[in-house]
């Protein structure tokens, strides 16, 4: 292999390794349990025309759970636009307290609810783990998708420098 090749390849590589990443993450700012609520509550309402995300609460209670309180609006195909809200529960299952969890509480907490409620109404069992499953096929899917992008883009560039 050439010079020019291997420099090419190498470009090529850290390209992807950069944007392999970076891609794991939609919102590297928001945590997990605060996006996996989002889109459990997508996956119950539907398919909404748009969602707008009003507000996101923490209500913290402990060794006990951990509740991400959702308030939002969905607007449907018609146009109309409905306030809603959702909670998820989180059981604490830190087995002792580190540096981590000091800096960031909702690391005690697990990443997957055991309770949802959706405008007060909670969800059956049977429901939530459906949900569970499409969100998380939903966020796999979205990665790849992100993934796919990202190659696509680094080659593009690779083969876009000058020679």
């Amino acid at each position: 292999m050439n010079n020019r090749a291997a420099c090419k390849t190498a470009a090529l590589i850290i390209l992807l390794t950069e944007f392999a990443l970076v891609a794991g993450c939609s919102n590297p700012q928001e945590d997990v349990r605060v996006t996996l609520c989002k889109d459990l509550a997508i996956t119950q309402i539907g398919a909404p025309q748009s969602i707008v995300w009003k507000a996101t609460g923490n209500d913290i209670r402990g060794y006990e759970h951990l509740a991400v309180n959702l308030q939002f609006e969905a607007q449907d195909t018609s146009g109309a636009t409905t306030p809603m809200r959702a909670s998820c529960f989180y059981n604490y299952t830190a087995v002792e307290h580190t540096a981590d969890i000091l800096s960031n509480p909702l690391t005690a907490y697990a990443t997957s609810p055991f309770k949802m409620t959706l405008n007060g109404a909670p969800l059956s069992a049977p429901i939530l783990a459906a949900a569970i499953k499409t969100a998380m096929v939903n966020q796999g899917k979205a990665l790849v998708d992100r993934v796919q992008k990202g190659v696509e883009d680094a080659v593009r560039r690779v083969q876009d420098r000058p020679q």
